[in-house]
């Protein structure tokens, strides 16, 4: 089924589709205050989550992350965890996965009684609005800006690993398309992960390789 043209309604809100290839699926998700997703894992795919306004909390069967505007949190396959809103108008959240499977889905516990059941069918699908954003895949050395919730996303192709060292330590990197690479073509950093760029500052001592059309989101806050 593909979800590029729908926004698909939840008990807590509602997600839309905003980018996908090959390797990974970006979503949009609105959590309405007080509201959370589903106790749920992903067996066989990575997803990362990136803040993009308001304040929510990412709860695992043990433990608690507090997460506020543009905080992000990887999330390993096959781990339980939900995401609640705590903030008064909500929570704007940014979802990567890898690979592309919106079905591979495992619910444990919800508030709205769908424990057990798999992704929503076409029934709770309605037509984007136009304020849904959709991301266009840039040319080389590139970009194109998007303004989503209070954050400003900037997707950028680049072509040259030096393009980390013009960034502020603080800002978070997610990979859509191609990666930093080692020399015998190992990814480093690729498609779905989210990566600090005083991180990548540091990689770029040992590699230095870029895959071409390597594809780049960063995040800042829109003041």
């Amino acid at each position: 089924m593909s979800h590029e043209n729908n926004i698909v309604k939840k008990p807590w809100g509602y997600e839309y589709l905003m980018y996908e290839n090959e390797d990974v699926a970006l979503w949009f998700l609105y959590i309405k205050k007080g509201e959370k997703t589903s106790t749920h894992c992903h067996p066989n795919k990575t997803t990362g989550l990136t803040l993009l306004d308001g304040d929510a909390e990412v709860s695992f069967l043990s433990d608690v992350n507090k997460l506020s505007s543009l905080n992000k949190i990887m999330i390993r396959k096959g781990l339980f965890h939900s995401t609640q809103a705590v903030s008064e108008h909500g929570a704007y959240v940014l979802e990567i996965e890898t690979p592309v499977d919106k079905h591979d889905l495992v619910r444990f516990k919800d508030s709205y009684g769908r424990e057990g059941k798999p992704y929503e069918d076409a029934t709770f699908e309605y037509p984007k609005e136009n304020d849904c954003v959709w991301i266009e895949e840039p040319q080389p050395d590139t970009g194109n800006v998007y303004n989503v919730g209070n954050a400003i996303l900037t997707v950028v192709n680049i072509k040259d690993s030096n393009y980390f060292h013009t960034l502020e330590d603080h800002q978070n990197v997610m990979f859509l398309k191609g990666g930093l690479i080692a020399e015998y073509g190992i990814n480093v950093a690729g498609p779905g992960d989210i990566v600090a760029a005083s991180v990548l500052k540091e990689l770029t001592t040992v590699f230095e390789d870029i895959k071409e059309n390597t594809i780049i989101m960063l995040m800042s806050k829109n003041d």
